[in-house]
């Protein structure tokens, strides 16, 4: 038996619940909500995600109301070529 491919959508985190979890609205099917949880390599670099935030979900057609967050996407205006970033400085 063939495993399934696995369907990616785009939608924007609704509200963050205990454990890693969100609640995310999809674009496409207009307001539907859908549990999701941080996976891979979100969860191994501690990318932390926020109301509001676009991300990418990915499930099996098994079961559409849960899903893995696997990507959140960059808002923000480019970065300027050549800025600077504040230089460190240690706490006291």
């Amino acid at each position: 038996m063939a495993k399934e491919e696995a369907l990616e959508m785009e939608g924007v985190i609704a509200e963050i619940l205990p454990g890693g979890q969100f609640r995310v609205r999809l674009d496409m099917e207009g307001d539907r909500m859908v549990l999701v949880y941080t996976a891979g390599k979100m969860r191994k670099h501690r990318i932390r995600s926020m109301v509001g935030d676009r991300v990418t979900v990915e499930m099996t057609p098994y079961d559409l109301t849960r899903g893995r967050l696997v990507f959140r996407h960059r808002d923000g205006p480019p970065a300027a070529p050549g800025a600077r970033r504040a230089p460190y400085r240690p706490r006291r």
